[in-house]
């Protein structure tokens, strides 16, 4: 996992608190009472003893001015012992500050650490014990509706991050440049570089080859903007090989998520090419092909 996988979670929250409340709700069925605002609060859950509780983000959802949920966020990438003794405290203490239920969502890309993570933890056998609410690649949607990615874009996100590796769902990953298209660029590269970090080669060559190339059925703002910065920093700095490259291994793995059988020698031959026009040319007709002969009619 990268480093700032953790961060960009937890960024998501920070920056749209209601999503908090949309994965309770939706993936995770968790009822929710009504509330007209949701709100991020301060994440220093200190008690009187001098250690110091810091959550990764606090949503509180009120109804008027009056606090009706509060949610512990935690972005979590490994298991960590230190961390499922803190969670009660989190929990209790951000109870005793609003005075109202709090719950504890524990966000986590990686299976085997949502399965650890949702394990109940004892605080006093018998009758006190916090279990957290998990969010894992098995309970996060798969979005392939650009509509739906539109409007919720930091689902698309988790859906890219937990869905788009797996074989035949290359539309999750265009309903993620959809996505991107709706928030701000800073954020549309943070997200847009964690997902690429934690896919494997082949799904991230496709999303390479959708967010790089000029012409494509899939294209979106975005990945205009991404692709003329890339070819305006390649030009400055005189690296024309290397968009040649960028270009060849673009024209490559549309063929291959499309399922186009493509010779050694034809791939040999389309990853020796230089000619940036021809290059364009091969990507359009790959987006259509459903033979290799095709880029070449």
């Amino acid at each position: 996992m990268p480093s700032h996988l953790h961060e960009a979670l937890v960024e998501m929250f920070r920056d749209r608190p209601a999503l908090a409340a949309e994965l309770l709700t939706g993936p995770l069925g968790v009822a929710v009472p009504a509330f007209g605002q949701a709100g991020l609060s301060s994440g220093e859950l200190t008690d009187l003893t001098p250690t110091e509780y810091r959550a990764d983000a606090v949503v509180t959802l009120t109804a008027g001015d009056s606090p009706v949920l509060a949610v512990v966020v935690e972005a979590q990438l490994r298991a960590d012992a230190h961390k499922r003794r803190t969670w009660p405290a989190y929990v209790a203490t951000l109870h005793a500050r609003l005075g109202c239920p709090v719950h504890l969502l524990v966000v986590c890309p990686d299976p085997a650490v949502a399965a650890w993570c949702a394990a109940p933890i004892v605080v006093s056998d018998p009758g006190l014990a916090l279990t957290p609410l998990v969010l894992g690649p098995s309970q996060v949607p798969v979005v392939t509706d650009p509509a739906l990615a539109r409007g919720s874009p930091e689902l698309a996100v988790l859906s890219a991050i937990a869905h788009g590796a797996q074989p035949g769902q290359t539309k999750v990953l265009q309903a993620l440049l959809a996505a991107l298209d709706t928030v701000d660029q800073d954020h549309a590269n943070l997200y847009a570089d964690v997902v690429l970090a934690v896919l494997p080669a082949p799904a991230r060559d496709y999303l390479e080859a959708l967010m790089t190339t000029t012409t494509h059925e899939y294209q979106s703002d975005f990945a205009r903007r991404y692709y003329s910065q890339g070819r305006a920093e390649g030009e400055a700095a005189g690296e024309a090989s290397g968009k040649a490259m960028g270009e060849a291994k673009a024209v490559l793995a549309v063929l291959d998520a499309r399922g186009v059988e493509v010779p050694d020698q034809v791939r040999q031959d389309i990853a020796g090419c230089t000619d940036l026009d021809q290059l364009d040319t091969w990507v359009r007709r790959a987006a259509t092909a459903s033979k290799v002969h095709e880029l070449f009619d």
